[in-house]
């Protein structure tokens, strides 16, 4: 049986319902339903821009080490008491001299031999020595006395490739912890670790068959102590399964205990380290700007705070848009790879000169000029660009000055004429008459005093609730006051703090901070430390 024909109408009807569903289906003027990653617009209206729109998602350049466990946080136990190291998961004690385990969990370090803080990454680290002091029956020291700590790969480092090892060591102070030569070492077997069994004294792993020297970097010491980031280049000529690391064959005897700390080892193949963000200048020049090696057949976007930068479509920027967080999209025309951030500041550089002047004379500080003794500040640019902030101590000999009141921490010292003094006490200073003038300055030095809380607890009962540096009159600011985690996270910024990540309370457990004071002399001190959360 034949349909009915239609009505003319209804196809009319249908034809403006479709195109009102169209009409409808369609995005805003100026939208599309996709994002375009690099054109600094949210174009799929979800109030998200270019690298801050998970749309935009790309492979994070990054490289991941081929030493399992590289910042000692897996752990079988709780390392207890020194050559603990078998807690550290799959770590082996390389030679018969024992390298320590130190963690937060319990084995704090040597006394007298304690690691700087915060640890680079996360709560433990490796500790160990190059000799070791004479015993008490002959004291003659032992300078083959060397630890080493080593670990099967997680896959080989081969045979013609490059590859880069990054790693982090602490020192404790110029005496125990002098220049050292780090070495990096290499063997084709597993079967090689431990070395030297049963011998005290074997010294370094070429000593015996089986290893081979990668690769070495002399490192300078930190005199007051902390933490150096260093590099060692390596291209095998056979393909290497296991490493050791430590210190270098060359025999240093000394009657004072050589020690040092590991943290942090990074070894991959070279190119993952190859899209890195650099400066080209000092980051206060004029011609400052960030980069990225170069590259035929790649394409670049650069981003700031997540947001395309206009233009900026070159390995190179070509302008300096200021401080901020950067990231780089790169695309070699088959995938895409995003960079890590890269936070670009400008450092403030502070400096507290003391000066003297005899009475009648005047002192140009700037755009001041001076003649009455007292502290005063200033901001000078500096040979790279950057703001200087002076805060100069003037004293002008013979007017009311001539008693001077000073204050200092007891590690600190206060050069006054020709002497550094360091206790407190009353002192009569003479000055020669090289300067001008000849004067006997009274000083009464004293120490500051503050209290920096090793526990707290935030239960609200109005006792102990947040932590803090405190002090009386003389301590005018607390500043940049940063509580890290256990990984080396940062949780918290700001004075107080009260036990809280972004308002949520966080578990007992050590803490380690950071914190700069001033105090009434206007100088700028960083302190660091660990203070407990109590529940």
């Amino acid at each position: 049986m034949m349909q009915p024909a239609k009505p003319y109408f209804s196809g009319v009807y249908e034809l403006l319902f479709l195109a009102l569903v169209m009409a409808f289906s369609t995005t805003l003027p100026g939208q599309t339903s996709i994002e375009n990653c690099a054109n600094g617009q949210d174009d799929d209206g979800d109030g998200l821009t270019d690298l801050n729109d998970p749309d935009c998602a790309c492979v994070l350049i990054e490289a991941v080490s081929l030493i399992p466990n590289p910042s000692f946080e897996e752990l079988n136990c709780c390392p207890q008491n020194r050559s603990e190291l078998y807690c550290a998961d799959v770590w082996i004690q390389a030679s018969e001299p024992t390298t320590d385990l130190i963690h937060d969990c319990g084995f704090p370090g040597w006394n007298g031999l304690l690691p700087p803080r915060p640890f680079p990454d996360g709560e433990g680290v490796l500790g160990f020595r190059d000799g070791r002091p004479g015993l008490q029956q002959s004291n003659i020291p032992e300078p083959s006395w060397k630890e080493y700590a080593g670990a099967c790969l997680l896959s080989p480092m081969l045979a013609g490739e490059t590859y880069r090892f990054e790693f982090d060591i602490g020192f404790i102070n110029r005496s125990n912890s002098p220049d050292i030569n780090i070495s990096f070492y290499g063997a084709t077997n597993c079967d090689n670790l431990p070395f030297g069994q049963g011998n005290e004294m074997f010294g370094c792993p070429t000593n015996g068959p089986g290893w081979s020297r990668l690769g070495s970097v002399q490192v300078p010491s930190v005199s007051q102590g902390g933490w150096r980031k260093e590099i060692i280049e390596v291209t095998p000529a056979e393909n290497i399964t296991a490493m050791v690391i430590g210190p270098d064959c060359i025999d240093r005897p000394r009657n004072i205990p050589l020690y040092y700390f590991f943290d942090n080892l990074l070894l991959a193949d070279i190119t993952t380290f190859t899209f890195v963000i650099s400066e080209t200048d000092h980051p206060c020049s004029p011609d400052h700007r960030l980069q990225l090696p170069f590259r035929e057949g790649f394409s670049y976007q650069w981003y700031k705070e997540g947001v395309a930068l206009a233009g900026e479509t070159s390995f190179r920027l070509t302008d300096n848009y200021g401080v901020g967080n950067y990231q780089a999209l790169l695309d070699d025309g088959t995938s895409c790879r995003q960079t890590e951030n890269f936070e670009y500041t400008i450092p403030v550089i502070t400096a507290s000169p003391r000066q003297v002047i005899c009475a009648g004379e005047t002192y140009d500080f700037g755009d001041q000029t001076l003649d009455r003794s007292g502290n005063y500040a200033n901001t000078f640019a500096n040979v790279n660009g950057c703001d200087s902030i002076v805060r100069l101590d003037l004293l002008v000999l013979g007017d009311i000055a001539d008693t001077v009141r000073a204050k200092i921490f007891p590690d600190e010292s206060y050069p006054i004429g020709f002497l550094d003094l360091r206790a407190a006490g009353q002192y009569e200073v003479p000055f020669a008459s090289s300067i001008g003038c000849d004067s006997l300055v009274y000083l009464d030095l004293s120490y500051y005093q503050i209290y920096r809380p090793t526990a707290f607890s935030p239960n609200a009962d109005g006792m102990n609730d947040v932590f803090t540096i405190v002090g009386n009159d003389e301590l005018v600011e607390v500043r940049d006051l940063r509580i890290y985690d256990r990984w080396g996270s940062l949780l918290a910024e700001g004075s107080p703090w009260d036990g809280t990540r972004a308002g949520t309370p966080l578990p007992p457990g050590l803490y380690v901070y950071t914190v700069i004071i001033v105090m009434d002399d206007g100088i700028e001190r960083p302190l660091n430390g660990s203070v407990i959360l109590l529940r």
